[in-house]
């Protein structure tokens, strides 16, 4: 392992080699080559990707003692290989960063990482405590973009694990044989076969940019180097945009958004304040120009509204039957409630007009709703409902 490129030269971009196996494994063409600087996915690490002869290297994948490339087309004897270094880059950021990040927490509060991701957009850790202050977050990342600053070295030695106990570790290796750590001197000491860059400088900056519950530990996510940027820009363009749509300055968007969310809480209540007064009136009106049963065709309602005004009906008229029914978004609607002094069921209703419109419905004895296809008018709707219950 340790003469592999990608640990001799972890800078090392290009590369010749010799195809020395291939196969074929779910579908997908690999080779084997007699050396490579393609990092295979591992220990919270994405594979790298590049090509080999121009082919590209859509995957690598450690089987066995194997360091498999996988690749969309075919290549034999000499290669000349190439990675996408963004790409590598932009992992070894990442990776540098979770080492830098988890050793401050440990460093600070004696808080151990459990695991690690590194997401195409976000990196996480798994911190093993219940909960993380806003003050030990900034206190973390603040550490973390210190030792950063400080361009310390990042070193990397092969011991065996009788020499481990020379290393202060921050935590145990699980490998046995030869162990590969990585050093970021008088901070972290870590056992950990990913790919680095060569001094804390290159990670270039870290952002802490949140943290949630995650099976008894908090989960803390972050970004390194390039992506700090790309969060960073984001975010810009959608401040701007907001602070547009205020008519404020950035640095006041977010309090008048909270002035324009409670201003609308309030127009949205004070709306349906005065809706559900409207329905009141109706309901009156239709109760006035109907005897027992107020059986009724209206126009674009919603359900929620056609219930809100059937109970305001026979609330008013214990003795009374509303049927409502509407024409809305393509489909048929209705409503059918019964006053406490009347005693027919509105399952009636709905079992005999349900299967007129092919709909669905539901309720009790007292109020059924349901829709269905429009196979017939409204009026016809109402109709049937009304010969149901007499």
């Amino acid at each position: 392992m340790k003469d592999l490129f990608y640990y001799q030269d972890v800078m090392m971009q290009q590369f010749e080699a010799e195809v020395v196996s291939k196969g074929l494994e779910n579908g997908r063409n690999y080779v084997v080559l007699s050396n490579t600087v393609f990092y295979p996915t591992g220990g919270g690490q994405p594979h790298d990707t590049g090509t080999l002869n121009d082919v590209q290297v859509v995957d690598v994948e450690k089987v066995g003692d194997e360091i498999r490339h996988y690749i969309e087309g075919t290549v034999d004897g000499a290669v000349y290989g190439k990675l996408n270094w963004q790409r590598r880059f932009d992992h070894m950021q990442q990776h540098a960063g979770q080492h830098i990040l988890t050793a401050a927490f440990v460093e600070l509060f004696n808080a151990p990482t459990v695991s690690f991701h590194l997401g195409a957009e976000q990196v996480t850790i798994d911190i093993a405590v219940e909960q993380l202050t806003e003050e030990q977050l900034i206190a973390a990342e603040a550490r973390a973009n210190e030792i950063i600053l400080e361009n310390r070295p990042i070193e990397t030695k092969w011991v065996t694990e009788q020499e481990l106990t020379s290393y202060n570790l921050r935590k145990e290796v699980a490998v046995t044989g030869d162990i590969r750590l990585v050093i970021i001197p008088n901070f972290d000491y870590n056992g950990c076969g990913g790919t680095h860059p060569t001094s804390t400088g290159q990670v270039s900056a870290l952002k802490i940019l949140g943290t949630e519950k995650m099976k008894g530990n908090v989960r803390v996510s972050f970004v390194c180097g390039q992506r700090v940027l790309a969060e960073l820009g984001m975010r810009k363009k959608v401040l701007t945009e907001v602070a547009k749509q205020l008519s404020v300055p950035e640095a006041e968007a977010a309090s008048a958004l909270v002035k324009v969310l409670a201003t609308q809480k309030n127009t949205e209540k004070a709306l349906a304040t005065a809706k559900d007064k409207l329905l009141q009136f109706e309901a009156h009106a239709l109760i006035a120009n109907h005897d027992t049963i107020v059986a009724e065709v209206l126009t674009q309602r919603s359900m929620q509204e056609l219930q809100k005004l059937a109970r305001m009906v026979v609330t008013e008229k214990p003795n009374g039957i509303a049927l409502l029914a509407t024409e809305t978004e393509g489909k048929l609607q209705f409503v059918a409630a019964r006053g406490e002094q009347v005693t027919i069921s509105m399952k009636s209703v709905s079992t005999v007009v349900l299967p007129l419109i092919n709909g669905k419905g539901g309720g009790n004895d007292q109020l059924v709703q349901g829709g269905g296809e429009i196979l017939m008018t409204a009026e016809q709707l109402v109709a049937a409902m009304q010969k149901s219950c007499l």
